[in-house]
């Protein structure tokens, strides 16, 4: 069914379709906008569950009203999710198998280095598996976001984008700077995105926003590359709202480090855990959702070109899908402004 006829036949007021992102009547065939689903944690170092996210965030989009009053018919920008796949989330658990033998290692002060090569393969395989996929709809000229699971899994993405376009910025939106040459012994850690992002060329300027949890070597990497780094810490942000800056101003401040093209790089935890309770690593303090969403939409109304983006670390809990829930509202954010800042 091509996207008109789809148009045509959805009711926008009425229940969304069963087992569909959004509930929306697209398919990975005739959307425009893409979504790649990542059920990863292998790397995860205190609370697991972010694997589960894709299925969550799927089953919670369906309750999503469409209606946007900056983005007329928003739902017609054409929205569609891949399949789920079962075998990445599958090695992922045996590698968390691997990874609690690891920490026992660690504890224990015996040689980890065949567990953590183990795990490195793995994950670089994923990186090529991620890097294969983006790549395969970039070159069809759709556009593309990834959603996690844990924040190691864009890696592969960000590599794509770097063939294509050669240069661009992350907007990071994250409580941990993500900056750490490896953790745990492993080079792929959801700890350390950034640090391996750093090494693409392409990738001309870091700005980070929400940053209130960090160790020394990743404040000396940033102190060390101001002309690539630019830190917002959530500290800072407090403090200048404090004393009477508006958002409107900050955000200003913050794009304006940005290149023309950027990608958003979105770690749930930069918000409030409020409205994260079940992420990774929560931390007090973080964004309003308004905050963020403003943020996103500043970038758009700024001229900048959204050329991807990632939302991982989105939790979950069985008694109840409040992170889903607004993990779901997140991406919606993301989709829609991503398409109208490529004039879709």
């Amino acid at each position: 069914m091509i996207v008109e006829e789809s148009v045509e036949k959805f009711d926008v007021n009425g229940p969304g379709i069963q087992d569909k992102l959004f509930g929306l009547p697209f398919s990975p065939e005739n959307a425009k906008l893409i979504i790649i689903p990542v059920p990863w944690e292998a790397t995860v170092s205190y609370r697991t569950g972010t694997a589960l996210a894709p299925h969550s965030i799927l089953k919670a989009s369906r309750q999503i009203d469409f209606f946007m009053r900056d983005i007329p018919e928003a739902w017609k920008l054409g929205i569609a999710m891949l399949p789920i796949p079962d075998d990445i989330r599958i090695e992922s658990d045996r590698l968390r198998l691997l990874l609690e033998q690891h920490h026992a290692a660690l504890t224990e002060d015996h040689d980890t280095i065949i567990i953590s090569n183990k795990i490195n393969e793995s994950c670089e395989s994923l990186n090529i598996y991620v890097n294969k996929t983006t790549q395969r709809y970039i070159d069809q000229g759709k556009m593309v976001g990834l959603l996690g699971g844990d924040h190691s899994t864009p890696l592969g993405f960000l590599r794509s984008l770097s063939e294509k376009h050669d240069r661009f910025g992350i907007l990071q939106f994250d409580a941990h700077a993500d900056l750490r040459k490896s953790y745990e012994g492993l080079t792929y850690s959801h700890g350390s995105i950034m640090f391996n992002a750093l090494k693409i060329p392409a990738i001309s300027k870091l700005v980070q926003v929400g940053v209130r949890d960090l160790c020394d070597e990743e404040y000396q990497l940033i102190k060390r590359n101001e002309s690539r780094i630019k830190t917002f810490f959530d500290d800072n942000i407090k403090a200048d709202l404090g004393n009477g800056k508006s958002w409107e101003s900050i955000c200003k401040d913050i794009i304006r480090d940005l290149p023309e093209k950027v990608y958003i790089s979105f770690d749930i935890d930069g918000l409030d855990p409020k409205l994260c309770p079940n992420t990774g690593t929560p931390v007090p303090g973080g964004l309003e959702f308004y905050q963020a969403t403003f943020l996103i939409k500043a970038v758009v109304a700024s001229g900048r070109r959204i050329i991807g983006f990632d939302l991982n670390e989105v939790g979950t809990d069985e008694s109840s899908d409040w992170d889903a829930n607004v993990g779901a509202r997140i991406l919606w954010q993301l989709c829609n402004w991503m398409g109208v800042s490529n004039k879709r």
